[in-house]
């Protein structure tokens, strides 16, 4: 009874069994962090690329074809699409242009036309399962040069309620 009870080898339990347990607490919090990690609710592909210098602007229109597979548990909104295009000094990125201007593009520049689908709108609903195609057309300010020298281009979904994009790159 008279010890002295303020003295550290009595307030603190052996730093054996302290570090086994932050060891412990260490590996639960990983799995907990890699279970619940948020994961985009779909996947998918970018199927075909048409691209057209504009004339006189430094400018590059782009139709990207896309599969787009819903592979969550319920339905799948697109609520914005855009398109990124890396090249070795620079990354652009561009919102989609709206479905009312396709055909005045595909008029305008032909090419954009091969092997392009109807237009992937925002709003598109995706049920569970299923997939969804279309065509995106985006511009990026880069000559055809500055194209073809590219890194990657992808398409960018923002579906709604979701955490993450699904990025479709080729």
């Amino acid at each position: 009874v008279t010890q002295d009870m303020a003295t550290p080898e009595r307030s603190l339990p052996p730093a054996k069994i302290v570090l086994v347990a932050l060891a412990g607490l260490a590996v639960v919090l990983a799995i907990y962090g890699f279970v619940g990690r948020a994961k985009p609710q779909g996947a998918g592909s970018l199927d075909n690329i048409a691209a057209v210098e504009v004339p006189n602007q430094n400018s590059m229109l782009v139709a990207l074809t896309v599969t787009l597979h819903n592979s969550g548990e319920k339905p799948l909104w697109i609520h914005n699409i855009e398109g990124k295009l890396k090249t070795p000094s620079q990354e652009y990125s561009d919102d989609a242009a709206s479905a009312v201007d396709f055909e005045r593009y595909f008029q305008a520049f032909p090419a954009l036309k091969q092997n392009s689908q109807a237009a992937l709108m925002p709003e598109t609903k995706i049920l569970p399962g299923k997939e969804a195609r279309g065509t995106v057309i985006v511009s990026f300010p880069v000559t055809q040069a500055d194209f073809d020298k590219r890194q990657s281009i992808s398409v960018v979904i923002h579906p709604y309620d979701q955490p993450l994009p699904v990025v479709l790159t080729k």
